[in-house]
């Protein structure tokens, strides 16, 4: 029941009561989501590089780290639509052309921008990947500023794009400690980092063509899908399938299910900036 304010008259009058803003908004649950997708998304990177080490894959096998990626995706993809039917969720399209974007999006979301990653992180060591990576978070940053409404590109931001691209720019300017710039390691973690931010950018109108728990799934499903298909076709395989390994693809599996979940929907329900620059952590 509203409460009641008393004014110098002596009137009562019923106060308008404050509509509460969705979990996902709150400023609290928003850094509690967006940190744990980050958290989780690191363990990502020891864990396909320990993953190609106990399925026996090596720097030179494309199509088995394109088929493991696909594998991947594609089980979490199925998880997400199943835990989405158990729900009630509904998988209509808001129109029929929003395929078109579904597709494209799954294309972005999972398989350029996973395909480059696993060739680029296994050229490369797992902390240089993961630093040259957060370039999606500036990335993201500034195509938001430039392509959506609720963008403003403020001296805060510019400052701190700044500095992180100074940070990354120092990485590969450190001497040989550092490592030197290839095209298949550094090369594609970059193109990764620039799918990521593309991805992130139209995460932000998934809502308007489905609803964006079903829209995670087919993205991860339908991506996953288009991974595992030319990786057969490159003669992937899991060349030495182990406990260990399966446990670590099951690991990976879980990773992508939570981390996306929470990321597409805090996407979906605030500025891009704000969310994005939590995968800095």
């Amino acid at each position: 029941m509203p409460s009641k304010i008393s004014y110098s008259d002596g009137v009562e009058k019923a106060e308008k009561p404050t509509p509460s803003l969705p979990l996902f908004q709150r400023p609290v649950w928003v850094a509690c989501f967006a940190i744990t997708a980050a958290v989780v998304w690191g363990w990502a990177y020891p864990l396909i590089k320990l993953g190609f080490e106990y399925l026996a894959i090596t720097p030179e096998m494309t199509g088995n780290k394109i088929f493991f990626a696909g594998l991947r995706f594609t089980m979490s993809g199925l998880i997400i639509l199943a835990m989405a039917k158990a729900m009630g969720r509904p998988f209509a399209m808001r129109k029929g052309s929003d395929w078109w974007f579904m597709l494209l999006f799954a294309l972005m979301n999972t398989t350029l921008h996973y395909a480059t990653f696993y060739i680029g992180l296994s050229h490369s060591a797992g902390a240089r990947a993961a630093i040259l990576n957060s370039l999606s978070v500036f990335s993201l940053v500034i195509m938001a500023c430039m392509f959506l409404k609720s963008g403003r590109l403020t001296p805060g931001k510019i400052l701190g794009c700044v500095i992180g691209f100074a940070g990354i720019l120092a990485l590969n300017l450190g001497g040989e400690e550092s490592g030197r710039f290839t095209l298949l390691g550094d090369g594609m973690i970059i193109l990764n980092a620039l799918c990521s931010a593309v991805a992130g950018l139209m995460t932000r109108g998934l809502g308007r063509h489905t609803d964006v728990f079903v829209g995670t799934g087919y993205s991860l499903a339908t991506g996953g899908a288009l991974l595992v298909l030319p990786g057969i076709l490159m003669g992937g395989v899991l060349p030495n399938i182990t406990l260990y390994g399966v446990v670590l693809l099951a690991l990976l599996v879980g990773i992508s299910t939570l981390g996306f979940t929470l990321y597409n929907k805090l996407l979906s329900y605030n500025p891009v900036g704000k969310v994005a620059i939590f995968n800095s952590l």
